[in-house]
């Protein structure tokens, strides 16, 4: 129907526009106690709605590269766990070079280099079987980790190299090598060496799982800052939109009331026939 097909009065007109405009209200109103926010889109608050979704969008960001330490953490757990079976097996190795020291039999030498040669063998493969999704930093790989949105903040975390070449542990393959005890002290003494190196490397390896642990904290604890603050700006106070929904109500009420009154002077025309 086109503007102007049916006349209406003046008073009803304004009444019918007041009606129009309380039902708009309404409407909002409802939108807002649904949602429980004061801003649902653009046209609501521009400024607000797109200041809102920038800490959203940073808070999703950081969340991934959190998911992201979280692996590194791991990562950095699961070397730990293969350094600490290293110490042991370097120190049964130990043990096994005391046996030697106090035998000269042949048959007991060679079967303690036989079990020192095994310890070593699967202190090699403890090493190896230290990796975490692929990077293993007990055999040098690097692992490198993403602090914020752009990767302008980051740490690079250097592995190293715990097999028993690596670690510089000298091998005995038969009982000559362990029947004497300049021998045995050689031995000893690249063991001793090994474990140095190992508490020097175990020592960084938690020197950076406290930095990562710490940045993990540090990301939980920005989320919340970036998404009370998109709440702070686009939060509805639902005290005050129920408030207004009673209020609104009540005039909608009033105003078909209204309607009602202005159309009986309209009304009064059918008592000419």
């Amino acid at each position: 129907m086109a503007i102007g097909d049916v006349s209406l009065t003046s008073s009803m007109r304004n009444v019918l526009v007041s009606l129009q405009e309380n039902s708009s209200l309404l409407d909002r109103t409802s939108e807002r106690l649904t949602t429980g926010k004061k801003v649902n889109s653009a046209l609501d608050n521009p400024a607000n709605f797109f200041a809102a979704k920038a800490h959203m969008d940073r808070a999703s960001q950081l969340d991934g590269r959190k998911d992201a330490i979280g692996e590194a953490i791991q990562t950095i757990k699961a070397a730990d766990k293969g350094v600490k079976a290293i110490n042991t097996l370097i120190e049964t190795a130990r043990g096994l070079l005391s046996q030697a020291r106090g035998t000269t039999d042949t048959t007991s030498l060679d079967d303690l280099a036989d079990q020192y040669t095994e310890v070593l063998a699967q202190l090699d493969d403890i090493a190896a079987d230290s990796g975490y999704k692929g990077i293993n930093l007990l055999d040098s790989d690097t692992l490198a980790v993403a602090f914020n949105e752009d990767n302008s903040t980051n740490i690079t975390i250097s592995g190293f190299a715990a097999t028993s070449t690596g670690l510089g542990i000298d091998a005995a393959a038969s009982n000559t090598a362990i029947d004497t005890a300049g021998e045995i002290d050689t031995i000893e003494s690249s063991l001793n060496d090994a474990l140095v190196t190992l508490r020097t490397e175990s020592s960084k390896l938690a020197s950076n799982l406290a930095i990562l642990s710490a940045r993990e904290s540090f990301i939980t604890d920005m989320n919340n800052v970036l998404t009370e603050g998109a709440n702070k700006l686009t939060a509805a106070d639902t005290n005050e939109e129920g408030a207004n929904m009673l209020i609104l109500q009540t005039r909608q009420q009033l105003g078909t009331t209204s309607l009602s009154i202005a159309s009986q002077a309209a009304q009064s025309v059918l008592r000419l026939f």
